[in-house]
């Protein structure tokens, strides 16, 4: 019989899934933090930062693009 550990038990905070998203984004996440995150995690929280992030992600690129078109005069 395995007993598991109490760290196992406690959820993840709402800023380590955000460091976990972001990592995960740009394809840097470790092993470990991956394993935690299936661990101690819960799926929609990860689903709804992902779509979040996403979201603010477009609109970082698109107020660049935006701000570069208006520099450069075009």
């Amino acid at each position: 019989m395995k007993i598991e550990n109490s760290d196992s038990q406690e959820k993840i905070s709402p800023i380590v899934i955000m460091g976990s998203i972001m990592a995960a984004s740009f394809g840097v996440q470790t092993q470990a933090n991956r394993e935690r995150d299936f661990k101690r995690g819960r799926f929609h929280h990860f689903i709804i930062g992902g779509i979040v992030f996403t979201f603010f992600f477009v609109l970082l690129l698109v107020g660049i693009v935006k701000l570069i078109m208006h520099f450069s005069g075009v």
